[in-house]
């Protein structure tokens, strides 16, 4: 247990407007700045009412937070290897966690962000940021990927278990699933960003463990800028689907591990009315929360990045 003595784990996650009157500062930080406008705030302040009037994501986070702690507690000792929150575009920022990590004396630092895919765009901004302002005052051990974890794996098959259960044995047969995942910018794929085959790995392994070959990839959530996303969004996806005679869908959000607008709105309202209205009957997974198989797999990850120290 001493060389576990005095490590922090950086778990870092998007963050969430904490109230509805912060809605407008937490999109201005995303967009660099740039105030919505009027327009964009109240379609933003919409979705959110759609789904009850906030994100749950700052609460799932803290409870993902606390059953990897349980789990390193568990392995290593109360305190050995303390878990310090910091989010992107929501307090506590990445920044702050850092110092207290600095304040409270712990020798090094583990970088884990709660997003299994890894993209130079996506978990390579947080980690960059941690390093920033670490500023090399302690050893730096960042987590890039953890997207073929073999309990990431089984975490998933058995909620794609769970919906398929429902259906006869018959049906299970040609039940398609469509793996997605956000959408990026579609200039990555001219950069070779691993993003596209790390949701692909995921989804193939998934699919191997239940012994099925009737799987898809789509993407979903495409920021509303300019430039091209990498498509086919999930709305597309479904009317290809219905148009090849396909009646019912399982859609597991594999790039997600927690219930936010993204889920609860763009798949769990959008998707499925865009379903309904093509005659489809589509089912998400379970969201991965604060599944205590989930704390198991983020203290593997954090172990396996230390293993070398």
């Amino acid at each position: 247990m001493t060389q576990w003595a005095n490590t922090a784990v950086l778990l870092m996650a998007y963050g969430t407007p904490a109230r509805r009157e912060d809605v407008e500062a937490y999109y201005t930080h995303i967009r660099h700045g740039r105030p919505p406008s009027q327009a964009e705030l109240e379609d933003l302040l919409s979705r959110y009412d759609a789904i009850g009037g906030l994100s749950p994501l700052w609460q799932i986070t803290q409870r993902q937070a606390a059953v990897l702690q349980a789990e390193l507690n568990r392995r290593h000792g109360v305190d050995a290897v303390k878990v310090y929150l910091g989010m992107k575009h929501a307090h506590p920022f990445i920044a702050d966690a850092i110092e207290e990590i600095l304040a409270d004396g712990r020798q090094r630092v583990v970088g884990l962000v709660l997003a299994p895919h890894y993209s130079a765009m996506s978990v390579g901004t947080y980690l960059d940021e941690a390093k920033r302002a670490l500023a090399d005052r302690r050893p730096f051990f960042p987590v890039e990927s953890w997207a073929t974890h073999p309990g990431l794996i089984t975490l998933l098959a058995e909620r794609i278990q769970e919906i398929r259960r429902q259906f006869s044995d018959a049906e299970q047969q040609d039940l398609p699933i469509i793996f997605t995942a956000h959408s990026l910018p579609q200039r990555i794929l001219a950069l070779k960003d691993p993003y596209p085959d790390e949701l692909k790995r995921t989804g193939d392994r998934v699919a191997e463990v239940l012994g099925t070959t009737h799987y898809t990839f789509s993407w979903q959530s495409a920021g509303r800028t300019r430039e091209p996303w990498m498509g086919p969004d999930i709305l597309e996806k479904l009317t290809q689907m219905a148009a090849d005679g396909f009646r019912q869908a399982i859609i597991c959000p594999a790039g997600f591990v927690a219930d936010h607008l993204e889920v609860l709105y763009d798949l769990d309202i959008q998707a499925q009315q865009h379903a309904r209205q093509l005659g489809m009957h589509i089912e998400r997974t379970r969201s991965l929360n604060d599944d205590p198989a989930l704390g198991r797999i983020l203290a593997d990850v954090v172990e396996g990045a230390l293993q070398h120290d």
